[in-house]
């Protein structure tokens, strides 16, 4: 899910100062999909940003891509209209000088990562106006909760680096090969992966997707349908800071190259 969303004048913002005595209550653990009550008042017509829960990590700052989880429900009824949690993606959200909603600005820039970030605001104002609003009037209140993963360079990769080159000599069907051994956290089966990866067909080596070229960084949860197969037994195990060379069998044949960056949590 990427998000290029046009940007809208300064709004007026509280943080954990609700309109009319009225404020959602969200409940559960970051990183897990948030439980949200509503209120039985009128949520009031000025967006608001209310910070739930202060992470210990690196602040983002702008020119950062932020992945984050987002639930985005309505107001009425408390109906659920879309999370990223379902989808096991987190939203990338570039902010490159390319125009994003205000509200999601000042709801995702200079939040430690850990935090969890609730917004409120009619559809309009929190998604955008160039986002389709299915099923949705303009008018209509949100309530958008974020978890805020982290922040990231667009051209992040392990430190001293050069760019993935994809090995000539690694041909689908082959093992995973470790071409940089990384020394952080372990990943798990499960958890959320950041990585920037570049995927080359074979026997052409011609790269046909690259998150470079996408933006910058993507997080995944590392479970079956929500990753290539292959990823799986070559990522689990796997050390942040790594570089590995993974071949798939899918069709077309390709052979990527993954740079670990981080690992979030697990599922």
């Amino acid at each position: 899910m990427r998000l290029f969303w046009p940007a809208l004048l300064i709004l007026a913002t509280s943080c954990g100062v609700a309109e009319g005595g009225t404020q959602p209550v969200v409940t559960g653990e970051f990183g897990s999909k948030p439980k949200v009550t509503i209120p039985k008042g009128k949520p009031g017509r000025t967006p608001r940003i209310t910070v739930l829960s202060m992470g210990t990590g690196r602040r983002t700052v702008a020119g950062d891509v932020v992945l984050a989880d987002v639930d985005i429900r309505r107001w009425t009824g408390n109906q659920p209209y879309m999370s990223t949690y379902d989808g096991n993606q987190p939203a990338t959200v570039v902010f490159d000088g390319r125009q994003v909603s205000e509200t999601w600005r000042q709801s995702l820039i200079g939040r430690p990562a850990g935090s969890r970030v609730m917004l409120v605001g009619p559809a309009a104002e929190a998604l955008g106006p160039d986002v389709p609003l299915t099923g949705l009037a303009p008018a209509d209140t949100l309530v958008l909760v974020f978890d805020i993963l982290g922040g990231y360079p667009p051209d992040a990769r392990l430190v001293g680096r050069t760019l993935p080159v994809v090995p000539a000599d690694l041909a689908p069907g082959e093992p995973a090969r470790t071409l940089i051994d990384g020394s952080g956290r372990t990943v798990e089966a499960g958890s959320k992966v950041v990585v920037q990866y570049v995927a080359a067909s074979w026997p052409d080596r011609t790269v046909v997707d690259s998150s470079y070229r996408r933006g910058g960084p993507s997080a995944f949860t590392l479970k079956e349908g929500a990753v290539p197969a292959a990823w799986l037994g070559a990522l689990t195990g796997r050390r942040v800071g790594s570089r590995v060379a993974v071949p798939s069998m899918g069709e077309p044949p390709l052979v990527y190259v993954i740079d670990v960056l981080d690992t979030i949590g697990h599922a």
